[in-house]
């Protein structure tokens, strides 16, 4: 739970895109596209519906002309190359009128509670335009420009859980096909990127004629949706300890129980072959231009050679609990990168034995909300000491471990991150300095006695009270805490918003500074219409 393995984070087959493909698979969805009314210049409105065992879900896409000047990544954008909402059900005429009005708008329009995520993305002008006049002509486009982005479309938010007045979480919780976390989002960017291949080859088809084609399988298989992600997201992994812990908990458990085999059979050693040389491929092609993602693609691709060499020459697969073995060669030789590469290997092969545990990711928060008055304030200490002593002794009074702070930015009303003593605004900090809070705590707790109730303590200083329910939290999660100080000089938050992201499912991990990021979903996924048992696995 330190930021330097965390900031290392690969994606592995529990995360929530890859659970939200088995099951599509294992549950037989059905696919089709009841709606396409989309000019030649891309203008329009289109449906992708999804037929599920529980009900329908579309996904609606509105495709606009947006003229250079207005196109911006940023979050502060008011107009985007297209905008979508994923809808609970079939919508009808009135429905898609309705929505006409609003999404386009996205945070200054309303949406219903049968809008379960709403979200927008702007094209990769260079790459689209690219592919369209190349599918026009007839011709493929260039492969290494495919490559080289990985993308023709960019979301720069997807916004579910209640906002801007959709379904709230608690509303589709206990639904089987969006019980598993992020599920609605992860479906509607999964159909976004489909809408993005569609939407090319309709601008090629009106431009060149008979004489256009349409993407070749291998390139579009090639190609995900790109995102762009900033500080708004990173103190999610500090607001939901107990989500925190169970997403780390199935990872570790799953570790574990490949760890625990006492052999390697001929179908997980080819599995593991297959993912290591994924793997290496992907560490090819992963480019980036920020200095500190340089450095640990470097550690990345020396790390799997390495590793190569070794699983080759020097791993014997035939020995007792050859998984434990190979992890702890890892543990002694690998760079965290690579380890993390390694992690994500092993994890590949073994579905049978640990896809169960996507099931326990989910989290009921409300449960864990309420504060044990009754422990002795001796008790309190002890798990403090035990779980906290990372933060307990270090001097908050030294500006550098206390140098940022975290707040609400009035104009877009998302977290962002201040500089303490260069920028105001910090009598408006949010309570995300846990290390900080725990150190005050077992400071204040040093005089108490040992014997009384920590509701005593409280009604004395209820100032307290977070960082008391979030140790009481951590003393039964232990992955709940991220055991480092949020406010330090030297934390980095894109090390926050890879290990999310990576939870997400997310590949090519580009930082454009320390506070935000581009990554691609669903590169190397299968479409809704060529979608099967083994290419969902």
């Amino acid at each position: 739970m330190r930021l330097d393995r965390m900031g290392c984070s690969h994606p592995t087959r529990l995360s929530f895109l890859r659970q939200l493909l088995r099951r599509i698979e294992a549950e037989g969805w059905v696919f089709d596209r009841p709606v396409w009314d989309m000019d030649a210049r891309g203008v329009g409105r289109a449906v992708y519906r999804m037929r599920t065992p529980g009900g329908d879900l579309s996904l609606v896409a509105f495709g606009h002309d947006l003229p250079a000047d207005q196109r911006s990544d940023r979050v502060i954008a008011t107009a985007w190359d297209a905008t979508f909402a994923l809808f609970d059900g079939t919508p009808d005429a009135g429905d898609l009128d309705r929505l006409a009005a609003n999404v386009p708008l996205q945070e200054a329009g309303r949406v219903s509670p049968r809008e379960l995520s709403l979200s927008r993305a702007n094209r990769s002008v260079r790459l689209f335009n690219h592919v369209v006049e190349r599918l026009a002509a007839g011709q493929q486009p260039d492969e290494a420009m495919l490559r080289e982005t990985g993308y023709l479309m960019r979301t720069t938010a997807v916004y579910g859980s209640g906002k801007f007045g959709a379904a709230d979480r608690a509303m589709i919780a206990g639904r089987p096909a969006l019980n598993a976390p992020f599920q609605a989002e992860m479906l509607s960017v999964w159909l976004t990127r489909a809408f993005t291949v569609d939407l090319v080859e309709h601008l090629a088809r009106a431009r060149g004629g008979a004489a256009a084609v349409p993407l070749r399988k291998d390139l579009r298989r090639g190609l995900g949706v790109g995102n762009s992600t900033g500080l708004g997201m990173a103190p999610f992994l500090v607001r939901h300890p107990v989500l925190l812990n169970n997403w780390m908990m199935a990872r570790e458990e799953a570790l574990a129980r490949v760890r625990a085999q006492e052999t390697a059979d001929a179908a997980a050693r080819a599995g593991f072959h297959t993912a290591l040389a994924a793997a290496v491929q992907n560490a090819t092609d992963w480019q980036s231009a920020h200095p500190i993602q340089q450095a640990k693609l470097t550690d990345l691709r020396d790390g799997l050679a390495r590793l190569d060499r070794f699983v080759a020459e020097g791993w014997d697969a035939a020995a007792p609990q050859p998984w434990d073995a190979l992890w702890h060669w890892g543990q002694a030789h690998l760079p965290l990168e690579a380890q993390e590469a390694l992690l994500a290997a092993m994890l590949e092969p073994h579905g049978d034995l640990i896809d169960g545990l996507g099931a326990c990711m989910q989290a009921d928060e409300e449960a864990h909300f309420g504060i044990d008055g009754a422990m002795r304030v001796a008790a309190l200490r002890d798990i403090l000491q035990a779980h906290y002593d990372w933060a307990i002794d270090t001097d908050y009074t030294d500006p550098a471990h206390c140098a940022r702070f975290w707040y609400i930015s009035e104009e877009k009303l998302e977290p962002r991150l201040g500089e303490r003593f260069e920028e105001e605004g910090a009598s408006r900090e949010l309570p995300l300095d846990t290390g900080r809070q725990a150190a005050a705590l077992w400071h204040a707790l040093q005089e108490e006695d040992g014997d009384a109730p920590l509701a005593r303590f409280l009604l004395a200083h209820p100032e307290h009270r977070l960082m008391v329910r979030r140790v009481q939290i951590a003393a039964r999660h232990p992955f709940a805490e991220i055991r480092d100080n949020l406010i330090d000089a030297g934390m980095l938050p894109i090390d926050l918003l890879r290990c999310k992201l990576a939870f997400f499912g997310a590949t090519r991990f580009d930082p454009r500074s320390d506070r935000w990021v581009r990554i691609s979903l669903f590169q190397g996924a299968p479409y809704p219409d060529e979608l099967n048992r083994e290419e969902a696995s």
